[in-house]
């Protein structure tokens, strides 16, 4: 199993840690030649998680995503949802034709409002049996410094899914297999919108208290929007059998892809849609927050992209929408917020 990894920001540096741990050949695409040499002598990516280094023997670099693509069975991509379009359209059409595609993205393809998978299904002719996707809380930083993390890796075919857990199965890694690919796309960019509004809250120094009820009501409005397109196993405390390849119970909706990616989006520090919510909470304009942030908060484009989304499949979805008006049509926070706390249970 040949191993290509697309993207070169924490969370790509973070997956290629954990696969040449498990001492997997892989194929890596990076933006800069200043990188690919920076890695190759000094063993570490010097713009994100510079404290993870690599065995270099086990390291194929290049700027080329057309040879990364080609060299390799497997095709992970972590780049950032916005800059899908930008990465992948050097790529002719049939670049996926008989490989397997995994998404390690956490957000929507903004200029068209698509899941990943859609996006692929429609410009490379990609079926959703070769597609699968890495999902769960597992925030880049922990992963670096060894903190135990659990990954939930979905497709259709979960025994193929369970084969590819398996290459990135380690001592501070655990895997999990489910068949949602649908589900575990939309709880991951969800779960993003509801961190940039906890972040949001916390600038204008709600305290816990608040937090708690916002982010139970943010679990509630995402299980409401899961259930219009379709996901199942939605209710909490029910578990319709066995895993017929773990055989472990069947995840619902309190299980850590879910609501367990929501809650640490939500409070960790490491969070960056929580951080760029928390400046705009605290009165920064969008444009200064995007620019002092080094990194992508997902939960900005998703934000209007579910909104968008959302006048379609019509889930009752008042936090969500609240924080779209705060982000994509100026409302003040605080005139938000006020109304956030009137649709709160």
């Amino acid at each position: 199993m040949r191993l290509g990894i697309i993207g070169s920001g924490s969370w790509a540096t973070a997956l290629a840690k954990i696969l040449t741990d498990n001492k997997n050949p892989i194929g890596w695409w990076v933006r800069s030649e200043h990188i690919v040499k920076h890695i190759k002598h000094r063993r570490h990516n010097p713009s994100y998680l510079s404290s993870a280094y690599f065995d270099a023997d086990l390291v194929d670099l290049s700027t080329d995503v057309n040879k990364v693509v080609a060299e390799n069975e497997y095709i992970v991509i972590a780049v950032p949802s916005a800059y899908i379009i930008d990465t992948l359209e050097v790529l002719p059409r049939n670049a996926f034709e008989g490989k397997k595609v995994i998404s390690a993205v956490k957000g929507i393809i903004p200029q068209h409002n698509l899941l990943l998978n859609d996006y692929l299904a429609q410009e490379f002719n990609v079926p959703l049996s070769d597609y699968f996707t890495i999902m769960g809380p597992c925030h880049a930083e922990e992963v670096a410094a060894e903190k135990l993390s659990y990954l939930t890796f979905s497709g259709v075919d979960a025994q193929l899914a369970e084969k590819i857990a398996a290459r990135f199965n380690t001592e501070y890694l655990n895997t999990i297999v489910n068949t949602d690919v649908v589900g575990v796309q939309y709880a991951a960019i969800l779960k993003n919108i509801y961190a940039l509004g906890a972040g949001i809250a916390h600038g204008l120094e709600y305290g816990d208290n608040f937090l708690s009820v916002l982010i139970a009501n943010c679990a509630d409005e995402m299980a409401v929007f899961l259930k219009k397109v379709g996901i199942q196993r939605i209710e909490v405390g029910v578990h319709e059998g066995q895993d017929p390849v773990t055989h472990r119970k069947t995840p619902n909706y309190a299980a850590s892809v879910y609501l367990g990616d929501l809650l640490v989006t939500c409070y960790s520090l490491f969070s960056r849609n929580r951080t760029f919510g928390n400046m705009i909470g605290k009165g920064y304009s969008v444009r200064s927050a995007q620019l002092e942030m080094n990194m992508v908060a997902e939960g900005y484009n998703a934000a209007k992209s579910i909104y968008l989304i959302n006048k379609t499949v019509g889930a009752e979805m008042p936090i969500a929408e609240s924080i779209y008006r705060i982000l994509w049509e100026n409302v003040k926070p605080g005139e938000g917020y006020k109304q956030i706390e009137q649709e709160l249970v």
